[in-house]
């Protein structure tokens, strides 16, 4: 069991059917998702915890579940295998009190114990402050830039990787990089950094202008398209956050 310091949070797999009902209702309620076909299926949850998958919860200090996040055994056309997280949720009461952090580590420690060394999932490449989480707070990359990920226009997602049980981070120096003062005329732009690093200068709060989505989509998608993964998302201000791409070392660099 996982615990969070600042506010006593626990974590642990979610088993019977009232924990997994009540991570249902916390995922729709949190996605603010309306439609059947958009909700959890209990008996799924359940299947998945017994066959190489993940279903966490996070309870707060008087039992009430305020994060959730589940997961499969996921494998790709190259063969590579991976537990896939394929969604986590936290209440919005308790956003930014390190609850995100320990439903991944949760996760983590279920996907070790079925054998499987790497955890993938997907962001919404307009999300700043989740790709500062996944590259500069956990230290995933991100690996692969998806089209319409869901079948459905608006859906484009960025591919993160996490290396489970690496000892030492090969991108720890470039995670650590302060991006230049760049401005909003910036964004979507790329910048050469030293040692072949690529800044992206992005809005850090989503917005919805289709010119400065459409360049800052397209930034993402040559910068993995040239074999590049993303290493840290910082902010500059405000008003404006950088992507990092470097260079991808390959399993012997790493």
């Amino acid at each position: 069991m996982h615990h969070a310091s600042e506010r006593r949070y626990q974590c642990a797999t979610l088993r019977n059917h009232a924990e997994l009902h009540a991570a249902a209702d916390l995922y729709a309620r949190v996605f603010d998702y309306e439609t059947p076909d958009l909700h959890l299926n209990t008996n799924l949850l359940s299947a998945l915890v017994r066959n190489g998958g993940s279903a966490v919860g996070a309870r707060a200090e008087d039992g009430e579940l305020v994060g959730f996040a589940y997961g499969f055994a996921g494998r790709d056309r190259a063969g590579h295998e991976f537990h896939y997280s394929q969604a986590a949720v936290v209440d919005p009461a308790h956003q930014g009190s390190g609850v995100g952090r320990l439903l991944k580590a949760a996760q983590r420690d279920v996907a070790l114990g079925w054998g499987q060394r790497r955890m993938r999932w997907t962001f919404d490449p307009s999300l700043a402050r989740n790709a500062h989480f996944n590259f500069s707070a956990l230290g995933a990359e991100g690996v692969d830039y998806a089209d319409d990920y869901y079948g459905r226009p608006g859906t484009d997602r960025i591919v993160v990787e996490w290396a489970l049980d690496r000892r030492d981070d090969p991108y720890a120096a470039a995670r650590s990089l302060r991006p230049p003062e760049f401005r909003a005329e910036d964004w979507g732009r790329p910048v050469p950094a030293e040692d072949e690093a690529i800044w992206l200068p992005v809005p850090a709060q989503p917005g919805d202008d289709p010119v400065v989505c459409r360049a800052v989509r397209s930034g993402l998608r040559g910068l993995v398209a040239e074999g590049r993964v993303l290493v840290a998302c910082t902010r500059v201000d405000d008003r404006t956050a950088a992507h990092l791409a470097v260079r991808r070392l390959d399993e012997e660099e790493e």
